[in-house]
């Protein structure tokens, strides 16, 4: 299997067009075959797909600052587009990338850096629900003593 995606940036066919599809030869599904036969129902499965992955993207983004799977959600949405896009399939690789590396370099770091980037996590973490709750107030579905300790948190005390 070829570790780079389809339509990589020293294929000569990409360079010449950025509207390229994925090669339907490779595609295992009937379904999309049969879509992509026909000009007219492929230009519009490539809008649907478009408009899926934005969105899907667009939720994702909404919920990056939030607690839950945000960065999850953006990288489902890219995925979405890579199954019809080449450059969303370049994006995604250059991604999976970018993860791998930052893996393997933390892997290899002395416990105290791998604990100042744990200590820098917990750090945002922590802003992020401040600010959540200063513009939005200490949620009521908290017990009674977690609530009463978040409000006594500068900026939180209402």
């Amino acid at each position: 299997m070829n570790p780079r995606p389809r339509g990589h940036d020293d294929d000569p066919e990409v360079t010449q067009d950025h509207n390229i599809t994925l090669d339907t030869a490779d595609d295992d599904w009937r379904w999309r075959r049969t879509i992509r036969s026909n000009p007219h129902s492929h230009l519009i499965y490539r809008i649907v797909v478009g408009i899926i992955g934005l969105a899907i993207v667009a939720i994702g983004l909404v919920m990056v600052p939030f607690p839950g799977p945000g960065w999850l959600v953006v990288f489902l949405g890219l995925a979405v587009w890579a199954t019809e896009f080449v450059w969303a399939q370049r994006w995604l690789h250059r991604a999976r990338h970018t993860l791998e590396t930052w893996n393997k370099l933390l892997k290899t770091q002395p416990w105290w850096i791998k604990g100042v980037v744990l200590l820098l996590t917990i750090a945002a973490v922590a802003a992020i629900f401040w600010l959540l709750f200063l513009i939005s107030g200490v949620p009521g579905y908290f017990p009674d003593i977690v609530e009463e300790w978040l409000r006594k948190v500068p900026g939180l005390g209402q």
